[in-house]
């Protein structure tokens, strides 16, 4: 940390799309840093001393880091693929890759000192359930590159064409999500040979070759070249000039090449896995990232002993996230379905069990409670709820289309029977935004939209709404027809 201190890194993070102005909200607050919004959906960029990158890891809103090598606001494509491509070649040679070298390895020892504390505290506990410390990156799992199942960042708007591949060796990695069927290995790797003098020398000892891979994110219709042939040639580049060994697994080294229009950015990988996966442990059809579910609690700007819902809660992201973030509120889950109630207390539980871990001591416990209900008929009293925050069935995986007409309505009138009149809120997340919107103009009365934030869940185009409860009084229980 100490020769942290002197060197600045710009960091990038990626984040759901959508709420990019939410996380950098948070870096303002948290790191005391002003973030640019890029103009690729679902990207921050901010500056921070490089001794600051554990407080980096601990943000909320942010699902992949990197250390931004250089970024061309406004890089001019040359027209024909092998002039494209020869260009970005001999890119590698020109970028100033000491820096952010030094951020990655100050990253690495950071990863390391927290595999030793973890390691330690399974061995403590020896417990069946593998606890997984606040953000933790370590183990080689494949990174999440740009799809996920459960919505990942989309980069741009319908119209362009978008892939995603890696400077692969011969056999491919298996991530089904990038096109990889082309990408081929042409330059041979330099697996016997020493890491070159100067900025190749990177690890602890000089005789240790790094492996690398390249991961390229293209999007955009003007482009002459696919995302294989930008991470093939590139990476080929990159070998050449750091005498790294190309290796699409079990990489040390994850070099970003993101392509967006007329703006690239190279950057290095700071985080293997993504940071959402921080508090689920047991997942559901629908589970939602915990970015998301951050994303969605900070728009309604909960204040100590608000009393917050999530009446459909299915693993429990959203409460689980809103208890360790604000636990100065009580937070309250159901669901109607069995299952989901025992997957979202078999997940409270494996946060109980981190807590201690991480205090070494008794852990007080979480601001939560978990039920099973019926959305429609709750056993709370009217006006008894500050904040609701839920994800609404879209009809797809769970339930469906039909069923959301009269379910929709239903759940907005009981949402609006238990929440305070005047000052209650509700942050309502849904794909099916059509029938949402029949549902609200027939609840007008007690509901009104004050805010939508356009999200990508999935690759599903969804909507989050932030409602305020009007004054109006609730009709007590009563059958809505």
């Amino acid at each position: 940390a100490g020769e942290g201190a002197e060197l600045a890194a710009v960091i990038g993070a990626t984040v759901p799309t959508g709420f990019e102005l939410t996380a950098a909200a948070e870096v303002q607050e948290k790191l005391g840093s002003a973030s640019r919004i890029s103009r690729d959906r679902g990207k921050i960029y901010f500056e921070v001393p490089a001794g600051a990158l554990p407080q980096v890891h601990r943000l909320r809103s942010v699902d992949n880091l990197f250390v931004v090598v250089q970024e061309f606001k406004d890089y001019q494509f040359k027209e024909s693929k092998e002039d494209a491509l020869k260009d970005l070649e001999d890119l590698v040679k020109k970028l100033p890759w000491t820096d952010p070298l030094k951020v990655w390895e100050l990253n690495n020892s950071l990863k390391k000192k927290k595999t030793k504390r973890k390691k330690h505290n399974l061995q403590r506990t020896a417990s069946k359930e593998k606890p997984s410390e606040d953000g933790a990156e370590e183990g080689a799992a494949h990174k999440d590159i740009s799809a996920e199942e459960d919505g990942a960042p989309e980069p741009s708007g319908g119209q362009d064409t978008e892939d995603t591949a890696e400077h692969a060796p011969q056999n491919g990695g298996e991530e089904e999500e990038n096109e990889e069927s082309d990408a081929k290995d042409e330059s041979q790797a330099g697996s016997g040979s020493e890491t070159q003098a100067g900025e190749g020398k990177v690890g602890e000892g000089d005789a240790k070759v790094l492996k690398f891979r390249v991961t390229c994110n293209r999007a955009g219709d003007k482009h002459s070249f696919t995302s294989n042939e930008a991470a093939r040639d590139f990476g080929g580049a990159v070998q050449e000039h750091f005498q790294w060994k190309a290796d699409m697994t079990n990489f040390d080294v994850e070099v970003l090449l993101n392509i967006h229009n007329n703006e690239v950015v190279v950057g290095i990988a700071l985080t293997e896995e993504s940071l959402h996966r921080r508090n689920i442990t047991h997942f559901g059809p629908t589970t939602l990232r915990s970015t998301l579910a951050y994303g969605m609690l900070r728009l309604c700007d909960p204040q100590p002993t608000d009393i917050i819902v999530d009446p459909m809660c299915g693993t429990g992201a959203i409460p689980i996230e809103g208890a360790t973030e604000w636990p100065s509120c009580y937070h309250i889950a159901g669901d109607n379905n069995p299952q989901a109630v025992k997957r979202a207390a078999n997940n409270i539980c494996s946060l109980l069990k981190k807590n201690e871990n991480k205090e070494s001591s008794t852990s007080p416990g979480i601001p939560l409670d978990i039920i099973q209900w019926d959305i429609c008929n709750l056993p709370l009293r009217t006006g008894s709820v500050d904040i609701i925050v839920t994800d609404m069935p879209f009809g797809k995986r769970i339930g469906s289309k039909k069923k959301n007409w009269d379910l929709y309505p239903a759940c907005l009138l009981e949402m609006g029977r238990i929440c305070v009149p005047g000052t209650g809120r509700a942050v309502l997340l849904t794909q099916d935004k059509k029938c949402f919107a029949k549902a609200l103009s027939r609840m007008g009365h007690i509901w009104r939209k004050a805010q939508t934030v356009w999200v990508n869940v999935g690759g599903l185009h969804a909507a989050v709404y932030l409602l305020k409860r009007t004054w109006e009084r609730a009709e007590e229980r009563r059958s809505f027809w």
